[in-house]
């Protein structure tokens, strides 16, 4: 197996019409797990409205980083982040930071689906009934509205009242990215949202992702780089915890900038 050199430069997001705003700014971001660095200052700019996917081996530090956008990590025991992060400005890591909504405004679908064992109704109308919503004409309207974004709605008005559990690992799936566009964020985390499906349920995934580039900004976690391809706007390529490559996504694959990248999506390693 080819030995791969360690990375030297880390590259940030490409300027240009897409990157004009920026959602997700990331500088000098380290993660510790007790004594072990596993993420080793990152420094990125993530578009808004737009996908971004994060490349890389098992173990790489994707995951992480992608958890460190609603500080998720902050529920892992002896994990520490170093550096700045800011979500449209506001650094999320500043003392006093209401956590309740920044993970509101800073969504996450899990690699496998997790429902709440309840009806498929109140599994979407659980955020907005926490944050206040009471109105049952309201709810109704965020309910259908959901389960319409995501494809699901035809499948299962008949049955709303039916246990979530019953719907299948693909149903299940939009349905928690329903769930979690009912509290109205602006950034919806993907950590593997279709390593555990079929095909024809991946497919479904991956166009649903499409729809809502153009209303969220969305960043994925894919092992699939095939996926990463047909989705994303934007790829970044990381490696032993560090930070590779970030570039637009048809030139990170046709032209990468360093050589550890190519030997990547060619396949000499991971």
């Amino acid at each position: 197996m080819m030995e791969l050199r360690k990375p030297q430069v880390a590259v940030r997001a490409p300027t240009g019409p897409a990157a004009s705003e920026t959602a997700i700014q990331v500088a000098g971001v380290d993660v510790w797990y007790g004594p072990t660095h596993s993420v080793h200052g990152i420094d990125m700019a993530i578009p808004a409205r737009r996908v971004t996917a994060f490349i890389g081996p098992s173990g790489c530090g994707k995951s992480t980083l992608l958890r460190c956008f609603n500080r998720m990590n902050d529920l892992i025991p002896d994990c520490r982040v170093g550096g700045e992060i800011r979500i449209h400005g506001r650094d999320i890591q500043a003392p006093g930071t209401p956590l309740e909504e920044l993970r509101r405004q800073v969504g996450m679908v899990f690699q496998r689906s997790n429902p709440f064992s309840k009806t498929i109704y109140d599994n979407v109308a659980y955020g907005p009934r926490v944050h206040g919503q009471k109105d049952r004409a309201a709810l109704d309207r965020i309910v259908e509205s959901c389960l319409t974004r995501v494809a699901l709605w035809d499948e299962v008005k008949d049955r709303l009242r039916s246990s979530a559990l019953e719907l299948s690992g693909g149903q299940q799936q939009r349905l928690c990215i329903a769930r979690a566009l009912a509290v109205e964020p602006v950034i919806l985390l993907m950590d593997e949202p279709a390593s555990a499906l079929d095909p024809r349920a991946t497919g479904r995934i991956e166009d649903l992702i499409t729809e809502l580039r153009d209303h969220y900004t969305i960043v994925i976690v894919t092992h699939n780089m095939q996926q990463a391809a047909r989705v994303s706007d934007h790829t970044a390529f990381l490696y032993e915890g560090r930070l590779v490559e970030f570039n637009e996504t048809e030139r990170l694959f046709t032209k990468p900038d360093h050589e550890q990248t190519n030997d990547y999506i060619t396949g000499r390693f991971g």
